[in-house]
């Protein structure tokens, strides 16, 4: 069979691009995880002493491995350096050198406080792309640009909890690290934006992305009431303010999200419900009344709902084209058939764990496919790699490590 002949595979989209990433903790990690599942080289650098605050963020623990850790981490070399060493700075500039992408979410100034800040990362490679996550970004009022910030305190800020709890209860975040993960989400898209860009001007240029404003992004339609009616919602529990019925509902045997989204949908609904009656009802004719009523249609609907099962209620709404499905905890969720059938877990082989799974990319290329690669790495782990790879020789590493300037992992 000629070369011509043979299957190959397509390669990574992201495939020869370096990224050297100072990250750590969640935002960070997370974007540079899903640039190394689309093919990228990630040079993950932490410090000798401890490496990612993730590290030790448990319980729980596998095998004195965090699993915090783990869950953003794969698909990256851990190389352990520390920074306020010289000999580790010059090392740094090596690797700034050749690096296509520099990812860090330090307290805006830290870096350049070190020398590495954007200015003089861009002096010495014309073509970086150096991304900075912050919590209130790079620039603004000094006063908020300097403090640091994580997930509750942004989450807080961005008006969210505002909006989710009960009507009479206080405001509640959400239970996963949104403004953490769309932080990362937001540089993620400016990092390739940036790269992008780069293939036309052959410049790189600084991504400035906030955890703030990626919070309120995700505003959209409420921000927008309050920008041009001068309103917004209050907290209403699972209600929608301008939908109904949408929400969370008592049925036989747990909880049933329902979402009637239009007036063909209602009408379609009361029939699968056997209340024919309440289409024909002019309290809840139209959308626009039926939220303004919809404690009152709440009240109409729920005694019917707790005649069935989750399954049962999602199969004849299935059927009648009326959005509805169950609510699932974690392990339901992570088990759900088209979870598996989509093939979103991954799993790895770790040199200490054994098997590590993970929720793979949120996101597909048909021509591209991501790789699951590499395990998270063990701290230090790649660190003589690296370094050889930056033209250090043998006895320069060693004489770092036994300095403490460079680690690797301990026995076991």
């Amino acid at each position: 069979m000629s070369d011509t002949d043979q299957v190959r595979e397509p390669p990574s989209p992201l495939a020869g691009v370096r990224v050297l990433d100072l990250s750590r903790v969640l935002a960070g990690p997370y974007a540079t995880m899903i640039l190394g599942d689309m093919g990228a080289d990630v040079v993950k650098v932490e410090r000798p002493d401890g490496g990612d605050d993730t590290r030790r963020f448990g319980p729980p623990f596998v095998g004195g491995e965090s699993t915090y850790f783990l869950s953003v981490n794969r698909n990256k070399r851990s190389l352990a350096l520390g920074l306020k060493d010289p000999r580790g700075r010059e090392l740094l500039w090596r690797l700034v050198e050749r690096a296509d992408v520099l990812v860090e979410n330090f307290r805006p100034g830290t870096l350049a406080a070190l020398g590495f800040g954007w200015e003089a990362c861009a002096r010495h490679n014309p073509r970086l792309v150096y991304a900075s996550i912050s919590a209130f970004g790079q620039e603004g009022d000094p006063e908020w640009t300097r403090r640091p910030g994580y997930d509750l305190i942004l989450q807080g800020m961005g008006g969210i909890p505002s909006l989710t709890g009960p009507p009479d209860g206080g405001p509640a975040k959400s239970g996963a690290s949104v403004a953490d993960v769309v932080g990362g989400m937001v540089a993620l898209q400016g990092i390739l934006l940036a790269l992008y860009a780069r293939e036309r001007t052959g410049r790189g240029q600084r991504v400035d992305a906030s955890l703030l404003e990626g919070q309120l992004s995700l505003l959209t339609w409420i921000a927008s009431g309050w920008l041009n009616a001068g309103q917004a919602p209050r907290r209403a529990g699972n209600r929608h303010p301008s939908v109904a019925p949408y929400g969370t509902y008592s049925v036989r045997d747990g909880w049933l999200n329902l979402a009637v989204a239009n007036d063909a949908q209602w009408r379609r609904f009361c029939r699968a419900l056997g209340r024919e009656d309440l289409a024909a009802d002019p309290r809840f004719e139209t959308n626009p009344l039926r939220a303004e009523g919809a404690p009152a249609l709440d009240a109409e609907i729920q005694g019917a709902l707790s005649t069935r099962t989750v399954a049962e209620w999602t199969r004849v709404l299935d059927a009648e084209g009326v959005p509805a499905g169950p609510v699932l905890d974690v392990e339901r969720a992570l088990s759900h058939p088209q979870v598996l059938a989509r093939g979103l877990l991954v799993e790895q082989s770790h040199p200490t764990l054994g098997t590590v799974r993970t929720v793979g990319p949120p996101l597909r290329l048909s021509e591209a496919p991501a790789v699951a690669g590499q395990p998270p790495p063990r701290l230090g782990e790649h660190t003589r790699e690296v370094l050889a790879e930056i033209g250090c020789d043998g006895e320069e590493v060693e004489a770092l490590i036994a300095a403490g300037v460079a680690a690797v992992p301990g026995p076991g």
